[in-house]
C-alpha cells in the first residue's frame, strides 16, 4: 500500500500572518500620512528612531527612481509566483512564516505604487521609521527583510525545503 504524505495544512496561517502584516503596514502608512508633516522628524526613542515622513519613487536607497513601474510589475509577479507556486507547497512553519512576511510586505509596497501619487505603477512609496545611519523604511520593508532573513536560515543554514522535507529525504535508505 503506497505511503500516504501527511503535510499539514498551513495555508490558513499563512493567510492569517500575512493579513495581520499588511494591515499593519496600511494602518501605520495612514496613520503617518494622516498625522505627519513631510520631512519633520519626531523622536520617539531619543537619536535611536525619528518617525521621518517621505515618499520614495524608488527601491531601497531611493535607488530607481525613474523606474517605478518596473518596481510594481517585479511586485505583483513575486506575489503572483508566492501565492500561486509556493503557497501549495508549504509543509513547514518556518516556510509559512518566512512567506507569509514576504507576501504582506510585497503587497504593502505594491499598494503605494498602486494607488498613491503620481498614480497607478508609479506611486510613491511611504516610508517613515528612520534609524541613524540607515535609510527610511516602512513595515513592509521591515517585513520583507524579516522574510529574507529567514529564507537563508531555513534554505541555506537548516537546509529545509518548503514542504519541510530536507533533501534526501525522498531517496530509498533514508528515514
Amino acid at each position: 500500500m503506497p505511503e500516504v504524505e501527511h503535510r499539514p495544512r498551513l495555508w490558513p496561517l499563512f493567510g492569517a500572518i500575512a493579513l495581520v502584516a499588511l494591515a499593519l503596514d496600511v494602518v501605520t502608512k495612514v496613520a503617518v500620512v494622516t498625522y505627519l508633516e513631510p520631512e519633520v522628524g519626531v523622536p520617539v526613542v531619543g537619536n535611536l528612531l525619528t518617525l521621518r515622513l517621505i515618499r520614495n519613487p524608488g527601491a531601497a536607497f531611493s535607488q530607481g527612481e525613474g523606474f517605478t513601474w518596473v518596481f510594481a510589475v517585479a511586485a505583483v509577479l513575486v506575489l503572483g509566483f508566492v501565492l500561486i507556486r509556493l503557497v501549495p507547497r508549504l509543509g513547514h512553519l518556518g516556510w509559512t512564516v518566512a512567506l507569509a512576511l514576504l507576501a504582506a510586505g510585497v503587497a504593502g509596497n505594491l499598494a503605494d505604487r498602486l494607488f498613491r501619487a503620481p498614480g497607478p505603477f508609479r506611486g510613491h512609496v511611504v516610508d517613515f521609521l528612520q534609524l541613524p545611519h540607515w535609510p527610511i523604511f516602512n513595515v513592509a520593508d521591515m517585513c520583507i527583510t524579516t522574510a529574507a532573513v529567514m529564507i537563508v536560515v531555513l534554505s541555506l543554514i537548516k537546509n529545509v525545503g518548503i514542504d519541510g522535507r530536507h533533501p534526501g529525504d525522498d531517496q530509498p535508505g533514508s528515514a
